[in-house]
């Protein structure tokens, strides 16, 4: 875990910090501990909701994106390559070359990562190896290169996304397989549920019988990324974290590409959430279309909620399951 690698570095002296100003924290999971740092100086930066939420209800300041300079920062290595080095950069460009430091585990590669820096000049310093992972302080160097673009990463379709977001290289296989089952003519009040930068939500606008589409997503990159790809006036959208998502109007439709992983892990149970908190979000005659990877088992879930179940399309990698009707269970049932 996270925690002993910066616990042990500080108090052995493999790192050092600033004795005043503040410190960025960026992307931390809600179960890392921060206990190590001086709280008064910490500003969390997470736009991830459920892990915002957890730090702020923890006391922390926390910010969906870094707001001025910082006397240091800490870096929490992500999963996407991309987004580890846009991190970097930025927290290397609001510390005025560092001390940042980089913690992280090496299924998410954080050693290549080391290497990356070194290449681009950082002087790096004692590499702590605990709990399958590697944290190490780096300062200087030039890491311009690693910047997000702030206009986006344009991908087919005329859309743009951002680094570390879902399917941040183009139009998910899965996304554009309900997209493309989705009938002509859909209920007038929609949500997207997981709606990521936008790319079924802007199909879904492509019917005229929709007044209303409602994007609920819980990454706060991605919605910022739907805002710009979805221009059209019809469209909702909300910063949440869809399994406590409560509408003000019950919905008429669902539509979800729902995720199936927690960190790298593979997580059924979070899809079987989503078609849980689908079910108490529509009207009695509400419908809802899914995508799911062949393999998923969430067939009984949603026979559990909705009074009409049928796959209506499908590849040897996805099935598209429409339902109807759901069943009158408690907002409880979902985990």
């Amino acid at each position: 875990m996270s925690q002993p690698r910066l616990t042990t570095a500080l108090d052995s002296g493999a790192v050092h910090l600033p004795g005043e100003g503040r410190i960025a924290v960026f992307r931390p999971q809600a179960d890392m501990d921060l206990s190590a740092l001086p709280m008064d100086r910490i500003q969390v930066v997470q736009g991830f909701r459920p892990d915002h939420d957890a730090f702020a209800a923890r006391g922390y300041e926390v910010v969906t994106s870094a707001e001025g300079t910082y006397a240091a920062a800490l870096v929490c290595v992500p999963r996407a390559k991309d987004e580890a080095r846009a991190l970097l950069a930025e927290a290397m460009a609001r510390t005025g070359g560092g001390p940042v430091i980089v913690d992280g585990q090496k299924r998410d590669g954080v050693e290549s990562l080391l290497k990356d820096c070194r290449r681009q000049g950082g002087t790096v310093g004692e590499v702590m190896s605990r709990g399958h992972g590697k944290l190490f302080a780096v300062s200087g160097g030039d890491f311009t290169a690693w910047a997000a673009d702030a206009a986006g990463q344009a991908v087919p379709g005329g859309f743009v996304t951002a680094p570390g977001v879902f399917s941040a290289d183009g139009v998910d296989d899965g996304s554009a397989a309900l997209a493309a089952a989705l009938p002509d003519k859909l209920p007038r009040r929609i949500a997207d549920l997981g709606a990521g930068w936008g790319y079924l939500a802007a199909r879904v606008l492509e019917r005229g019988s929709v007044r209303e589409v409602h994007l609920i997503e819980a990454e706060h990159a991605a919605l910022d990324c739907a805002r710009r790809n979805i221009t059209d006036p019809r469209a909702r959208f909300h910063w949440a974290d869809a399994l406590h998502f409560r509408p003000e109007e019950k919905f008429d439709g669902i539509v979800t590409n729902p995720p199936f992983h927690q960190g790298r892990a593979a997580d059924p149970g979070l899809g079987r959430d989503f078609i849980a908190a689908a079910a108490a979000m529509l009207t009695p005659s509400g419908r809802l279309w899914l995508v799911a990877n062949r393999h998923l088992p969430y067939e009984a879930e949603v026979r559990s909620r909705f009074h009409e179940v049928q796959e209506i399309a499908g590849t040897a990698r996805f099935k598209i399951l429409a339902a109807a009707r759901p069943k009158s269970v408690s907002r409880g049932g979902a985990r």
